[in-house]
């Protein structure tokens, strides 16, 4: 399961009907339900569905004050993995099946892609709100340890008492936003290297 964290002024239950309402066209439907703070997304192929194979994927977003967690599960690839071999055999036995079978190879390689999709319109979402991965504004701040004011985070040192803020300065993973130390190589949520 994959994690990012968008800060801002973001509602998870906004975003889970807008993942809903994306994903309900064609040979998918979505379903978007809220239990507590979290909302849920389920997006499956369509029973009556005419090509390619069947597949799906979770995704669960929980507000958590001030920033929306996005979870998404692994996406669901047997049906695909069947469709796709379905359409090699056949065109190993005769090259013409292939006409036959474009429109499934077609929606199988769509369906490939769907986290990707989630994540890009997740993404989207979050900028068109004004929110990103980087750290919010009330976690910008750093407190001196000697007069505790209230200092930005980069500042080398007190703005009321000019005491050393140390080399300890908390930022965020360019990736799913996890609030990182200075001195960490990569992120402990989601494993990417640091600079």
């Amino acid at each position: 399961m994959k994690t990012k964290l968008y800060h801002g002024d973001l509602d998870a239950e906004e975003m889970a009907v807008t993942l809903a309402n994306f994903f309900n066209r064609g040979g998918l439907t979505a379903q978007s339900s809220v239990r507590g703070e979290t909302a849920y997304v389920r997006i499956t192929t369509r029973e009556a569905r005419g090509s390619g194979g069947r597949t799906s994927l979770a995704v669960a977003l929980a507000q958590r004050g001030e920033r929306v967690e996005a979870s998404v599960g692994e996406q669901s690839m047997l049906g695909l993995a069947g469709s796709l071999g379905a359409s090699a055999l056949l065109a190993w036995l005769n090259p013409l099946n292939l006409l036959g079978r474009l429109d499934d190879i077609a929606a199988d390689i769509e369906n490939l892609t769907l986290e990707d999709q989630v994540w890009k319109l997740l993404d989207r979402m979050a900028a068109n709100g004004g929110a990103s991965t980087q750290l919010a504004r009330r976690l910008q701040r750093m407190a001196c340890s000697y007069c505790n004011t209230a200092n930005a985070v980069g500042a080398g040192r007190c703005v009321a008492c000019g005491a050393p803020l140390g080399d300890v300065q908390p930022s965020g993973c360019p990736q799913c936003g996890f609030v990182v130390l200075a001195g960490e190589k990569q992120c402990p949520n989601c494993g990417q290297k640091l600079r």
